[in-house]
């Protein structure tokens, strides 16, 4: 069993859409919705591994870390 290690959450307002996140995720955590804006389908499976969020032309995605205990993590990442 994975233990799920982070939570990724896109702007809307920023995502042009272009579906590289989905196609990068390793778990496939990310899927296009109907409108095509992709959406957290598994985020249990989501190892923080960074891929979506370094990888997104749009700088659209977040990646909240999780402690063992399940609640995010504040990051000072920038």
């Amino acid at each position: 069993m994975n233990k799920q290690l982070g939570t990724p959450t896109i702007n809307q307002k920023r995502c042009k859409k272009c579906g590289l996140c989905a196609k990068l995720c390793p778990r496939k955590v990310l899927e296009p919705g109907a409108d095509g804006l992709p959406f957290a389908a598994h985020p249990e499976k989501c190892t923080a591994c960074e891929l979506c969020v370094s990888h997104c032309p749009d700088f659209a995605i977040e990646l909240k870390s999780l402690q063992d205990n399940g609640h995010p993590v504040c990051s000072d990442k920038k």
